[in-house]
């Protein structure tokens, strides 16, 4: 199925960000759009620090549908919505953003539940594990908020002991300590998360990786290189393994659900990732 000719009817999604050039969105959404034969089209638009939220405000006046939201517009997009989920409240954070139909603006976060879709498709279970999450930023909130809700028991390490305290209250009961002290939590932490962005390149490890036995599963949010420093070390240790690009995958998924509300081609969007 091909999409219609774009025309005055085509409907618009966009992604915005400082820098946003480099986005992968427009080519995994446009290829679901084609897939389903929806009139839409999906573009990237700079938008500079200090102006997110007032280009949130304009999808109303533009009839923008559908705006996905990146670094660093991420709180300003929440304070320009007119109303919040339920997890992008708790995060003061949006990525996802939906113009309905009575001219009101509905913000998400997409991240976390992007990130346990993920885990679904490896067949990981998380209710009752003792996850390590390193990193208190956007992404490490995320996931910390939706793995707490699954029933997971979360230890937040940051560099920052107040950055990781305020990211432990978004879980029940998590757990905060600094990122020196790492290498103390490992034999006890069944499933490690890596939500920084160190794993883009050949760093410093995070952690004594000579610690990861086969009982542990890595994560690392990281998804270009696909195989990280991190996960490279992991699997020499015989540890179980998920990249980043199946929560790329599926908090696209989710973004996309929103702006049509038409269920993902989830096929077709894993393939457009792959030719990246």
């Amino acid at each position: 199925m091909s999409r219609p000719p774009v025309s005055g009817m085509t409907r618009l999604a966009a992604v915005i960000g400082d820098p946003v050039r480099h986005s992968r969105s427009p080519l995994i959404h446009n290829a679901a759009y084609e897939a389903l034969g929806l009139d839409w089209v999906y573009v990237a638009l700079p938008v500079a620090a200090g102006h997110g939220s007032a280009a949130v405000r304009a999808m109303v006046d533009l009839g923008i549908s559908g705006l996905n939201v990146t670094m660093p517009h991420k709180t300003d997009a929440a304070d320009a919505c007119d109303e919040l989920t339920s997890e992008a409240e708790a995060l003061r954070s949006v990525n996802t953003v939906v113009l309905r139909d009575d001219g009101t603006l509905l913000g998400a976060s997409t991240d976390g539940e992007g990130f346990m879709r993920s885990l679904a498709d490896e067949g990981v279970r998380v209710t009752g594990k003792s996850v390590l999450i390193i990193g208190a930023g956007g992404a490490g909130r995320a996931v910390a908020h939706a793995l707490g809700a699954a029933g997971a028991m979360v230890t937040i390490a940051a560099r920052r002991i107040e950055a990781a305290r305020e990211s432990a209250l978004l879980a029940p009961d998590a757990l905060a300590m600094l990122m020196s002290d790492i290498d103390s939590v490992i034999a006890e932490s069944e499933i490690i998360v890596n939500a920084t962005p160190i794993g883009m390149a050949v760093e410093a490890p995070l952690f004594n990786t000579d610690l990861l036995t086969p009982a542990h599963l890595v994560c690392d949010l990281v998804y270009q290189p696909a195989m990280t420093p991190l996960l490279e070390a992991a699997e020499r240790r015989s540890a179980s393994i998920v990249g980043g690009i199946g929560m790329l995958l599926h908090q696209a998924a989710v973004a996309f659900e929103l702006h049509t509300g038409q269920p993902a081609p989830i096929e077709v969007m894993r393939r457009a990732i792959a030719i990246l």
